[in-house]
């Protein structure tokens, strides 16, 4: 009770109060009071904020309320009061309350909870906006309740706990494979609901503990056991539909039925795996395992193999809150009596017995008190009489205890039943396990054969990465060298500028030195000569000296003693003379190699020097000739990196005009519309993108660095051509056949032509010889079309439309005021002039004519009243060229019309005057009478569009065109009338005549009538011509194949 109470204040306005009691209550009264006071405390007692799972006693007296009243109406009255959508615990509870009801409760509970369908989904959006807890479990299982309603509701033949014979089950489809269809995809719904039910259940438990034991976790747990006794008959249903509907359609339209039932027979047999190892449903349900595999559709007789799962619920299984309570009258051993106390004392020893009673009692008929064997002998009576009561006592503990023992034998037989039973899931289930266990290895090795193989290509992938990285870095690399290059050439012009300044420096040293060493070689030469010619001077003079000498020595030997003296100086000077010369012989020698020495040294200089500049010039040519072939290889990348750009912007343009050229030929684009003038203006930027493609391809040609433009003229180009080719074929839907179709084979002969220009832009060699004019001249051929197909009023300036309405509804009353003029002049001169059946007839025709333009006059006279009323009601804030203007082809109608209208008086006027004169036909003037007619009715049927039907200037308009029909008639019937008789005037007299002359006569009429019968014959076919090209032209020209503008 403490926890009732505890319960009831934690819920505000816990127990609704129902019926207030009134004084005068009677009977029947209290007794409704009473039930529904008892079904507000269960409702409050089932469904309260502890997180503890249903008592079965209370959801039990709910389930037994809607019976006795037939109906949910008190079950909802008390929800409504309770605080559903502020706690999460006791929208749980309420949703496994509300679910028991469904299943088990009256069958009215499922009509009378619809009422509330509206509150549920509200209450699921609102609790699904939580990601975790119970919020989100709460708008699980209200999709799950609002599923089962509907279900119900769309079938009424299901029970509320699905209970069916296979029977009922060919009821409920009504032998149409159609229902059957339907209600194994409702099926399939319901039955993904129970599951997302079970599976946000089991993912909110942390399934490593024993959540099955605690209050909590079985607070969660309990709502699953009505699933799982759905689910076990949907699924059972399922199997039976699916082979039911494979016996009677062909197995490619099920395949999506098979493929959610696949799904959904993985995860339930999954769930009811997982549940059945839960401690908390082996005491209360025994949960049926599914086949090892789903069931073959395509096969059968595996209908047979089939087996219905059933869920069996213990009879005597104790609801999960009372498992724990104990039950202190079983321990109290009732039946037992107490054994009497050996000092108890009896009735008799206390009072004793009389005689007559007892005959055996000596002792007091003798006045002796008994002896102690006498009491002993009673008490041992008194003993045996205990023992005999305590052994019947005993007797009956031992027939209830067999009684216990047998029920439980009974109870053990039925748990090795079920052990035996499931000893052999288990050995099933173990075979299962083995065969999953081979699977799993051969998926295994399939998962590392496949990992390998992922691996390797994996590898691959990287390597190619890392290849398409090196590439990159290579390219980044490329393009920075080539910067690098193009410094490092700027670089080196200005190093070979320097160099060649150098060496321009170095030949004019060198030019210098050899100049320098000619001197002095010439100079050295010379002086060489020059001592040469000395010495050889001195050695000429010595020679002569040493001849004189000789001759000295003759001449002193002869004359020794007369010249001693003078010879002797002489002698010394010559002597002298010698050493000098012998003195400056040594240092021209020695200044000649001083020169030598020099000479030679001038020469290894510049030899030196020679070749460092040689080495020089070679690394600046090598340096030169690397830049070179660099500059080449960047050159050869850029082209191609500038070609691969370019296919790329083509081979785009190829997939988007290919795609344009799939969707003419796709049936959705049928329901496409496009107008002329949108078409022509793709076609002109079309074309002008052609011009800036030529252009660009030139450009290209000319010098191949400036791709950039060509690129984006080319991309421009193919949206714009694709864009063409769709409106074209758009366009086509909304004009007559034989255009339609000579339209959408210029748009694929444009496409064509568009797909041959990119494949030769495509490929190098041919990008020189790329034509574009054929594609020029299928858009030029699109493009003309599309003129042709423009209507004709759009030539006109929008501000034009007002003034030329006006201008046209004048024009017509003047032409039919003019009309009405010239009949008069035609009558009063044939009054004149005509006598006799001629004058009757010209007055009868003239006089009808008349009357037609006055009706005509005044037709056009209301048309003008309706158009004011029109433009006057429409036009709002805006003028009426504006209004005109905005309703541009209502306006274009309005003038076709009143154009129609006069030009039929004008013709009609004409043709009475030949009638008149006798030089017209009859049929011409009845012809003239038919297209005013057709004509003024296409000026009210214009005039009718926009006006409103309750209008009086409208009514007033429909009966000037009544008047205007019946004057019509009037001028065909005077018309004929008078032909007849002028015909009968024209009496054939052949009395004259002999044979020949009417066989001639005959001969030429017969002439005549087939002449006559072809040419009739031919005219009917121009009139068809000239209806269906007029109806045509009209159609273009007034906008009939496009919606009325502003009509709404």
């Amino acid at each position: 009770m403490d926890r009732v109470k505890s319960s009831m204040q934690q819920v505000p306005n816990a127990i609704p109060k129902v019926i207030r009691r009134t004084g005068g209550a009677n009977s029947l009264e209290l007794e409704k009071e009473n039930f529904e006071r008892g079904q507000a405390v269960s409702i409050n007692k089932a469904i309260n904020t502890q997180e503890v799972a249903v008592k079965e006693k209370h959801a039990r007296t709910c389930i037994l309320g809607t019976h006795h009243e037939k109906g949910a109406h008190t079950f909802w009255a008390a929800v409504n009061r309770l605080p559903l959508s502020s706690n999460a615990v006791l929208c749980w509870k309420f949703c496994h309350v509300f679910h028991k009801l469904l299943r088990d409760g009256h069958p009215n509970v499922i009509k009378d909870s619809m009422r509330n369908k509206a509150d549920l989904t509200d209450m699921s959006r609102m609790w699904g906006h939580l990601s975790e807890g119970y919020g989100k479990l709460c708008s699980i299982y209200l999709k799950l309740l609002i599923t089962k309603m509907e279900f119900h509701i769309k079938n009424p033949r299901f029970p509320g706990n699905l209970q069916m014979s296979n029977r009922q089950l060919d009821e409920a489809g009504e032998n149409d494979v159609n229902n059957f269809f339907q209600l194994t995809v409702e099926m399939f719904d319901y039955l993904e609901c129970e599951l997302n039910l079970f599976l946000g259940v089991f993912s909110s438990l942390d399934m490593s503990r024993s959540v099955s034991v605690t209050a909590a976790g079985q607070c969660r747990l309990a709502p699953l056991i009505q699933v799982i006794l759905d689910s076990s008959h949907l699924y059972d249903y399922t199997v039976k539909l699916l082979f039911k509907l494979h016996s009677c359609l062909p197995a490619d339209t099920l395949q999506g039925h098979r493929d959610r039932f696949q799904e959904q027979f993985k995860k339930l047999k999954s769930l009811f795996y997982r549940s059945s190892n839960l401690q908390y449903f082996k005491r209360l349900i025994q949960i049926p395992q599914l086949p090892e595999n789903p069931p073959n559709f395509l096969r059968a007789s595996a209908l047979s193999e089939h087996i219905s799962p059933v869920v069996v619920i213990p009879a005597e299984s104790s609801s999960p809150e009372s498992e724990h309570v104990v039950e202190t009258e079983d321990l109290v051993d009732t039946d037992v009596p107490a054994l009497p106390a050996a000092v108890e004392t009896t009735f008799d020893d206390l009072f004793g017995t009389s005689a007559a009673i007892d005959p055996f009692n000596f002792n007091s008929q003798n006045g002796m008190r008994k002896d102690d064997k006498d009491r002993l002998i009673e008490q041992l009576t008194r003993e045996i009489e205990a023992l005999k009561e305590e052994l019947e006592s005993f007797r009956l503990e031992s027939g209830r205890l067999c009684q216990a023992l047998r029920g439980r034998v009974s109870e053990l037989e039925a748990e090795l039943a079920e052990q035996s039973h499931l000893r052999l899931q288990a050995a099933g289930e173990s075979e299962f396990l083995k065969a999953e266990l081979e699977d799993l290895r051969r998926v295994r090795e399939d998962t590392e054969k496949e990992q390998r193989s992922l691996t390797e290509i994996e590898k691959k992938a990287q390597a190619n990465e890392q290849r398409y990285t090196k590439l990159k870095e290579k390219y980044t690399e490329l393009v920075q060298s080539h910067a690098d290059l193009l410094r490092k050439n700027a670089e080196v012009t200005r190093q070979m500028t320097v160099a060649r300044a150098a060496q321009d420096e170095v030949e004019e040293v060198r030019r210098e030195m050899q100049e320098k060493v000619k001197s002095a070689q010439e100079v050295a030469e010379r002086q060489e000569r020059d001592q040469l010619h000395q010495l050889q001077e001195l050695q000429r003079e010595l020679v002569s000296n040493r001849v004189e000498l000789e001759s000295l020595k003759t001449t002193m030997a002869s004359s020794q003693q007369a010249s001693s003296e003078v010879l002797s100086t002489q002698l010394v000077a010559l002597e002298t003379e010698k050493a000098e010369l012998v003195q400056s012989l040594s240092k021209v020698e020695a200044e000649l190699a001083v020169r030598g020495e020099e000479l030679e040294r001038v020469q290894s200089s510049l030899a030196t020097e020679r070749e460092s500049g040689v080495k020089m010039a070679e690394a600046l040519q090598n340096q030169l000739n690397e830049k070179e072939s660099r500059e080449q290889a960047l050159e050869s990348q850029l082209v191609a990196a500038r070609w691969s750009s370019l296919q790329g912007a083509v081979e785009e343009a190829e997939k988007i005009i290919q795609d344009s050229l799939a969707q003419i030929d796709d049936p959705a684009h049928i329901s496409c519309t496009s107008s002329a003038d949108y078409l022509a203006s793709r076609c002109q930027a079309s074309l002008d993108c052609m011009e800036r493609l030529h252009s660009a391809g030139e450009a290209f040609l000319a010098d191949n660095t400036g791709v950039s433009d060509l690129v984006r003229v080319v991309t421009q180009c193919g949206h714009l051509v694709g864009d063409t080719i769709v409106q074209g074929s758009a366009t086509s839907h909304m004009v007559p056949v034989e255009q339609a179709d000579a339209l959408s084979e210029s748009v694929k002969a444009c496409g064509a032509e568009a797909l041959a220009l990119l494949g030769q832009m495509k490929q190098q060699d041919s990008l020189a010889a790329a034509d574009d004019s054929k594609l020029r001249a299928a858009l030029e051929a699109i493009l003309a079309t599309a003129e042709k197909l423009r209507p004709r009023g759009l030539e006109l300036q929008q501000g034009e439309l007002g003034d030329l309405v006006e201008q046209e509804m004048a024009a017509t009353s003047a032409a039919v005021e003019s009309a009405a003029a010239r009949i008069e002049e035609m009558l009063n001169k044939s009054r004149a002039v005509d006598t006799g059946i001629k004058m009757e007839v010209n007055e009868r025709i003239l006089a009808s004519c008349t009357e037609l333009m006055q009706t005509i006059k005044e037709l056009i006279l209301s048309s003008k009243d309706l158009q004011r009323d029109i433009v006057e009601g429409g036009r709002g804030a805006a003028s009426m060229k504006e209004f005109y203007a905005k309703n541009s082809r209502w306006t274009e109608g309005l003038i076709s019309a009143s154009k129609a209208v006069g030009w039929g008086a004008t013709v009609m006027v004409d043709a009475a005057d030949l009638v008149v004169q006798g030089k017209g036909k009859f049929e011409e003037l009845m012809v003239c009478s038919h297209e005013i007619a057709a004509s003024t009715a296409q000026l009210v049927a214009a005039s009718k569009v926009k006006a409103d039907k309750d209008s009086a200037k409208l009514h007033r308009l429909q009966h000037a065109s009544r008047g205007v029909t019946q004057a019509t008639a009037a001028v065909v019937a005077s018309t004929k009338s008078g032909k007849s008789q002028i015909e009968e005037t024209d009496t054939m007299d052949f009395s004259s005549m002999t044979l020949t002359q009417i066989k001639r006569q005959e001969m030429d009429a017969q002439v005549m009538v087939l002449e006559l019968e072809t040419r009739l014959q031919k005219e009917r076919e121009r009139l068809g011509e000239l209806r269906k090209k007029h109806y045509e032209l009209a159609g273009v020209a007034e906008g009939w194949d496009e919606g009325e503008e502003g009509t709404g």
